[in-house]
């Protein structure tokens, strides 16, 4: 495959407070006096530096960043807020230059970095479509002839003609991709954009790139979902404090970043991100097998116990005690509970000063991902304080399993829960209405 994407040894430099301050003559006014030498007439009491242009804070947005990207690649970048992931798509977009590198593009280059981009609000959204479409390079031909296509799949027909500013965000969005998407560019490049939409629509979208990855175009594309990147992508691309820390496969991707920015068990004894009086405190977690080994990652239908390792500082020998987990996918949606006033179960009687709680959890009921893991420790019945309790305490990776005993991995993206059934034929006979009141 040939190559598309050169990005060699990019930076980008934002002076902080420098100008686009105020009005345009006072910027002058400003940059006058700095050249000159003299105090900025414009700048704050507490940010006059006289004599001195380079006093100025700077923020490096992206350090040193190369890679390369081949035809047909599907790269997933992924980051922490401020990691520069939209930095660096906006100087691959020509919105920006590097303040040091060089950027080398092969082919037709469609963006999609943020909601509304390339639309006036006042126009319609016909209008907008040729409008949007002539930016992104589409001549007037090849907009009419993809017209109904690109209204089709946005779902606006019969908003078509109102002015795009009563539009709500969802709408927009799934206008502007659209027209994007139909461009068929040999380079698609799209930012967290897609989280406006509902389900539908994001389920949507992404049939459409794995459709435009199947042909063969290159497609770079920024996401918190991790199932989104696990299932489209082929590579994997971590930022961090715009410096690149990680190029290699979209799943050892995710699973870097999840081991670098997520918290571990093995730091819960200094951790401060609790809430709770600490009297019993939990100091670790593990996740074991049956045969008591500790787990790294968990398989889906695993049996599982989960250690909540405590250190007790309460003076009461007796306590009536409410332990509970929680799991919850990255986007802090609740997925399940479990803890022992449910089933119930009584704990603390003669509670020893060290110890564990610990839960056993059947056939887990989680698909391939990775989740979150939280616990809470209080008096059963208590309206007040808790002892302890963490919504982040560790994160847990499960991996396919045969949930099912069919032989059978569940795919990755399968909902938040797996569920077990059977499946029977029946042949289909007509249902008799009775009057009512008839005997059987």
């Amino acid at each position: 495959m040939s190559l598309v994407i050169r990005v060699e040894n990019v930076s980008k430099r934002y002076r902080l407070g420098v100008i686009n301050r105020r009005m345009l003559y006072q910027d002058l006014q400003s940059r006058w006096a700095r050249w000159r030498g003299l105090e900025d007439p414009n700048a704050p009491i507490q940010e006059k530096r006289p004599g001195n242009p380079d006093s100025h804070d700077e923020f490096w947005a992206l350090r040193d960043v190369s890679f390369e990207v081949r035809e047909g690649d599907v790269v997933g970048i992924i980051g922490r807020n401020g990691s520069g992931k939209s930095t660096l798509l906006k100087i691959l977009s020509r919105i920006t230059a590097p303040t040091e590198g060089s950027v080398s593009l092969k082919g037709r280059l469609a963006c999609l970095l943020e909601v509304g981009t390339g639309f006036h609000h006042e126009l319609t959204g016909r209008e907008n479509i040729y409008l949007n479409g002539a930016i992104l390079g589409m001549t007037r031909a090849e907009i009419t002839r993809k017209f109904d296509e690109i209204v089709d799949f946005a779902g606006v027909e019969k908003f078509i003609d109102t002015p795009v500013k009563r539009y709500s965000s969802g709408m927009t969005v799934r206008l502007a991709f659209a027209v994007a998407a139909s461009l068929e560019p040999e380079i698609l490049v799209i930012d967290e954009v897609l989280a406006v939409g509902d389900a539908a629509f994001q389920k949507k979208c992404l049939g459409k790139m794995s459709s435009v990855a199947r042909e063969g175009r290159t497609i770079l594309f920024v996401s918190h979902q991790s199932a989104a990147v696990e299932n489209l992508c082929t590579r994997g691309i971590v930022l961090e404090d715009g410096h690149l820390r990680f190029d290699g496969t979209q799943t050892a991707a995710i699973e870097y970043y999840v081991s670098r920015f997520n918290p571990t068990a093995s730091s819960l004894r200094d951790r401060t991100d609790r809430k709770g009086t600490g009297q019993i405190r939990v100091r670790e977690i593990e996740l074991r097998d049956l045969d008591g080994r500790t787990l790294t990652t968990v398989q889906a239908g695993q049996d599982i116990d989960v250690y909540l390792f405590f250190e007790n500082l309460t003076s009461s020998p007796r306590l009536v005690l409410r332990v509970g987990i929680f799991i919850t996918t990255h986007f802090e949606a609740p997925v399940f509970m479990q803890d022992n006033m449910l089933t119930g179960e009584a704990l603390g009687d003669e509670l020893p000063a060290e110890g564990a709680f610990v839960c056993r959890l059947r056939r887990l009921p989680l698909p391939p991902s990775s989740y979150r893991l939280g616990f809470y420790i209080a008096t059963q019945g208590s309206t007040g304080s808790a002892y302890d309790s963490m919504t982040n305490a560790m994160d847990v990776h499960v991996e396919g399993g045969d949930f099912f005993g069919s032989g059978q991995l569940p795919p990755v993206q399968s909902g938040v829960a797996l569920v077990d059934g059977k499946w029977r034929f029946e042949s289909a006979k007509p249902l008799v209405a009775k009057p009512v009141g008839s005997l059987p």
